[in-house]
C-alpha cells in the first residue's frame, strides 16, 4: 500500500520557523511530483510549494521568499521549511506525491500565534 506521513507541524510564535517532513513508502516507481498543500478553516485547499523529480520547484506568491521546499529521491521524503511565519499561515498541512496517481498525507496542524 501506498502511505504518506507527515510531521513536524505545531504551534510556534509569528516570526518563528517549523521544518515539515513527508515519507512516503509503499511506492515502486519514481515519484514525479512531491507537493504541500495547506487548508485553513472556512477556505479552500491550496497549492504551497510544489518539487518535481529533477529538483524544480514552485511557490505560492504568500511564500516566496520565507518557505522552501526539498526531497531526498533516494528516501521518497520531501520538506518545508517555514520561516518567518505569519499568523494566516495557521492550517493544516498535507503532503501530496504524485506518479500516476495521486496520493494525500493525512495533515499536520500548523498554528502561527502569539
Amino acid at each position: 500500500q501506498v502511505q504518506l506521513v507527515e510531521s513536524g507541524g505545531g504551534l510556534v510564535q509569528p516570526g518563528g520557523s517549523l521544518r515539515l517532513s513527508c515519507a512516503a513508502s509503499g511506492i515502486i516507481f519514481r515519484i514525479n511530483v512531491m507537493s504541500w498543500y495547506r487548508q485553513a478553516p472556512g477556505k479552500q485547499r491550496e497549492l504551497v510549494a510544489a518539487i518535481t523529480s529533477g529538483g524544480s520547484t514552485n511557490y505560492a506568491d504568500s511564500v516566496k521568499g520565507r518557505f522552501t521546499i526539498s526531497r531526498n529521491n533516494a528516501k521518497n521524503t520531501v520538506y518545508l521549511q517555514m520561516n518567518s511565519l505569519k499568523p494566516e499561515d495557521t492550517a493544516v498541512y498535507y503532503c501530496n506525491a504524485l506518479t500516476g496517481l495521486t496520493y494525500w498525507g493525512q495533515g499536520t496542524q500548523v498554528t502561527v500565534s502569539s
